[in-house]
């Protein structure tokens, strides 16, 4: 889903297609924010990340 909002978040906009899907807006803005700046991520994350 987070991958739908961000290719159609251009034309639609974040929070119009987050009131249709059943996800917070937050929910995307926080994947976002992370995979733009690894390292706000858990460490649990980046352990996960380092093992694949």
């Amino acid at each position: 889903m987070k991958a739908f909002i961000h290719d159609h978040r251009v034309v639609y906009g974040v929070e119009p297609i987050c009131k249709v899907l059943p996800i917070a807006p937050s929910t995307y803005y926080l994947h976002a924010g992370r995979k733009a700046n690894p390292e706000l991520r858990s460490t649990r994350a980046k352990q996960d990340e380092a093992l694949s």
